[in-house]
């Protein structure tokens, strides 16, 4: 599937993700986690950052000032009603164009969806993103080696990819970052959580 397709998917489930039927608290304490590490609290993007709003809620709470960036129309229809101040950005990521860089960049459950052969590219554009300090916390499948798959659990067919472990690790060091946190957080699902900081100078 390529990101539109999967774009178009995510249009019929907006609702679904903005309803109560999907647990608010999902990744929060990561997140939570991940901005104990943020020195210098400014620009944050949430990319992918779906319908509901509640990671831009977060962040601003925390003291960010938020944008979100997604590329299903239906998901940015609600988001911009709840938070019709914020900048939203409809563009794929994969060829996105950040207008600055960020000091926290949260990227969950949402690059995991990026085709599987500009995966690691996508993951230093999240690096390169991020000012001297800067945080990002993302989510990715927990294999060894890349991997691909699309299923319909959901209903409408959705595409997941993975680089695997040790070539996520490679990217991060070659983009000057380190990891400041690794967990399967629902093992045995293989679900990786990620914090990674870039270096303050």
């Amino acid at each position: 599937m390529k990101p539109g397709d999967v774009a178009s998917s995510y249009d019929q489930l907006a609702a679904f993700w903005a309803s109560d039927r999907f647990p608010a608290d999902n990744g929060i304490s990561i997140h939570r986690r991940a901005v104990a590490f943020v020195k210098e609290k400014a620009a944050a993007l949430d990319v992918g950052c779906g319908s509901s709003g509640r990671l831009i809620e977060f962040l601003r709470s925390e003291g960010f000032s938020p944008e979100g960036l997604d590329l299903s129309s239906g998901m940015l229809e609600l988001a911009r009603q709840h938070h019709p101040d914020v900048q939203f950005h409809q563009a794929d990521i994969c060829e996105w164009q950040p207008p600055q860089t960020y000091s926290f960049v949260s990227a969950w459950d949402s690059i995991w969806h990026v085709p599987l052969d500009v995966h690691e590219a996508v993951l230093s554009k999240i690096f390169d993103m991020l000012t001297p300090g800067g945080v990002a916390v993302f989510s990715m499948g927990g294999l060894d080696a890349p991997s691909e798959t699309t299923n319909a659990l959901m209903g409408p067919p959705v595409y997941h990819s993975t680089p695997g472990i040790p070539r996520m690790l490679s990217r991060v060091a070659a983009s000057g970052c380190v990891i400041r946190h690794l967990e399967y957080d629902q093992y045995p699902e293989l679900h990786v959580a990620v914090i990674c900081q870039k270096a303050a100078s």
